[in-house]
């Protein structure tokens, strides 16, 4: 009886190998979509596609497409302060590709590999900064 009760007690709290495989293997789909996306994205801005793949120089173009100045992209690494950065920095990229504040919230800022890649690979067109182009609708000159 104690070896019966030993094996119904006994638990094995170890993660299996085919969950953690899984797990890195959505993780890994999502950042390639992620990338591409903002590779074509970068393109079509008339920036280096490449710059997608290096961490904080993808975070300098990305204020450049915006039209913010370069040092923004120290913001994203302050905590708190990012997340504001970041919604912030992906309304004016949407808006930079004639989309709208909307788009950018929600398809840049919370599901950004959406965004990025109906950007790079939908009909899109980048119009310029929108933070110093006053041409663009629902944007002022700064």
């Amino acid at each position: 009886m104690t070896q019966a009760m030993a094996l119904i007690l006994q638990q094995n709290d170890a993660p299996s190998t085919a969950g953690i495989l899984a797990f890195w293997l959505v993780w890994l789909a999502v950042v390639v979509v992620f990338v591409v996306g903002m590779w074509k994205a970068f393109e079509k801005a008339g920036q280096p596609g490449w710059a997608a793949i290096i961490p904080l120089y993808n975070m300098y173009i990305l204020t450049k497409i915006a039209g913010r100045p370069g040092w923004w992209f120290v913001l994203c690494l302050i905590p708190l302060v990012n997340i504001v950065f970041m919604a912030i920095l992906a309304i004016d990229i949407a808006k930079s590709f004639g989309k709208s504040a909307v788009f950018g919230f929600f398809l840049l800022f919370l599901l950004g590999g959406i965004g990025y890649l109906i950007l790079g690979f939908g009909s899109a067109r980048y119009l310029g900064p929108s933070v110093t182009n006053p041409q663009l609708p629902g944007t002022a000159a700064v």
